[in-house]
């Protein structure tokens, strides 16, 4: 017998709740009815009516959400069911019991009757809970959606005030963070088993981008503290030191050809040209993903970047970048783990040592200060690295610059130097590709700083990387696609292990 067929409305007390129910709730759709025609209602402000209609509204719903799982029945399939092992071992157990439970919807609390069948030390089952796809916890997955998307947009005390206003719920912040930590548990799992784009509709070239960014996070005093992923700090407290979540991006473009005088335009213009923004908008990153991870290390994100742009490019038939800052360490495993790919630094980056070395030789505000990275910024586009490495410690030495203010200059030059071979920017314009991190910049703004980052914030581990998971799944568009398999991986633990038939 299918599992999930027979599970209708019962005779007797069920049926009796659910026509009462029913009634319930037509009688408070007849009592909003008809107060919203009122005299009270007719003398007060319209938004004040909206509010009244949504509150009383809400208890509508929540009785008709009532008598639909009343409408269900028990799960009585018969006297006895047969169950399955995955040894291979089976048992029998007999409907003993009803057995109630009490689900926190989108409307309020519902209860659910189910029948209960049980054998001497075996765990009940409920058929119900599997043909309705109940959560394991308490709280509807619809609510659980709601509270997740409220979290991940805000902090958890925002989250609980929305949720209180548009749910009626009051919820605890602990359970905020549970259902949080709960709802990004198969982010993994999600991506390896999902469809990589289909390569022919997809520009010719694949992206990947990696830079990391600072979490400020508090060690545990005990193990009963994981759980908790977030407290804020006392005042007059110190904040504890931040660790580096590795943010990573990949996505496919099509080639920008560019002219080095065209890139200096743009960087230098004070305005934005609405055709030049409608231009980018032509090569802006299809198909992107990003995401960020404190719980793994750098070498395990890299890993996944590599293999998402391999899932993208099965046959090798794009041309791979990579954008990383000058990092030594990130350089040599990126091109460890992704063999055939072109190495490209940041030109955001380098217009940072640029900018150093300009305050150092003309003082920060001033227009020489400006021209000089303006002049460099453009050799540094046609290919003259060497020409202008060379050119800045020749200054620095008719300068005479010393102490602190040399030890800059001299660094920023040996950093320009150090990459001049991922800084061929004449020939990466020439062929289209991208030399600045904007999308890997952005995400770590939007990942990371927009919500981790916030005043006297202090994070562990579990809270921390469900929040940058689920904000991960927002920003690349993948959140709705990603709860309904959340769901059904939920539904495959609670009842994919015991299987179930009618006992004959």
């Amino acid at each position: 017998m299918d599992r999930n067929v027979g599970i209708g409305v019962t005779v007797g007390s069920s049926k009796a709740t659910m026509d009462f129910t029913l009634y319930q709730a037509r009688a408070a759709f007849d009592s909003l009815e008809g107060w919203l025609f009122s005299p009270e209602a007719l003398s007060m402000a319209e938004h004040t009516v909206e509010l009244e209609m949504e509150k009383r509204g809400r208890e509508v719903w929540r009785l008709m959400l009532q008598a639909h799982l009343n409408q269900r029945g028990t799960g009585n399939i018969g006297p006895a069911i047969e169950i399955s092992s995955p040894s291979g071992e089976s048992t029998v157990q007999r409907a003993t019991r009803e057995d109630r439970r009490n689900v926190v919807s989108l409307f309020g609390g519902v209860t659910v009757q189910r029948t209960a069948y049980t054998a001497g030390g075996t765990q009940a089952v409920h058929p119900l809970d599997e043909q309705a796809q109940l959560p394991d916890r308490s709280f509807s997955y619809a609510l659980q959606k709601r509270v997740s998307d409220e979290s991940v947009r805000g902090s958890f005390d925002e989250a609980l005030e929305n949720i209180e206003k548009t749910t009626g719920n009051q919820l605890s912040k602990r359970s905020a963070e549970q259902i949080t930590i709960d709802a990004a548990a198969d982010f993994d799992a999600f991506y390896e088993r999902q469809a990589a784009p289909v390569a022919i509709d997809t520009g010719p070239i694949l992206v990947g981008q990696a830079d990391g960014k600072g979490v400020p996070m508090v060690k545990p005093k005990n193990e009963n503290e994981k759980a908790a992923p977030v407290i804020r700090r006392k005042k007059g407290e110190k904040p504890n030191k931040k660790k580096m979540a590795t943010v990573a991006a990949v996505y496919t473009q099509h080639p920008r050809v560019r002219t080095p005088e065209s890139v200096i335009e743009s960087l230098f213009k004070e305005k934005q040209d609405p055709e030049a923004k409608n231009q980018q908008d032509e090569f802006r990153p299809e198909n992107k993903r990003v995401w960020a991870s404190l719980a793994k290390n750098k070498t395990e994100v890299i890993e996944d970047m590599a293999t998402e742009m391999q899932k993208r490019d099965a046959d090798k038939s794009k041309l791979r970048v990579v954008l990383t800052d000058g990092e030594r360490a990130l350089q040599r495993l990126v091109q460890k783990t992704m063999l055939g790919i072109l190495l490209v630094l940041d030109f955001l980056h380098v217009l940072e040592r640029l900018w150093l070395i300009a305050h150092a030789f003309y003082g920060e505000g001033t227009k020489e200060a400006t021209e000089w990275v303006r002049k460099h910024a453009l050799m540094l586009l046609q290919g003259k690295v060497s020409q202008v490495v060379k050119g800045i410690r020749q200054s620095v030495t008719k300068r005479k610059l010393s102490g602190k203010k040399k030890k800059k200059v001299l660094g920023a030059a040996n950093y320009l130097y150090n990459n001049r071979e991922y800084m061929r920017y004449d020939f990466y314009l020439a062929l289209g590709l991208p030399i600045a991190t904007g999308t890997i910049e952005g995400a770590c703004r939007h990942l990371v700083k927009d919500r981790m980052e916030r005043a006297g914030m202090r994070w562990r581990i579990p809270g921390a990387e469900a929040i940058l998971r689920l904000r991960a799944l927002k920003v690349s568009g993948h959140s709705d696609e990603y709860c309904k398999f959340h769901i059904q991986q939920e539904q495959k633990r609670l009842f994919g292990q015991k299987q179930w038939k009618l006992a004959s």
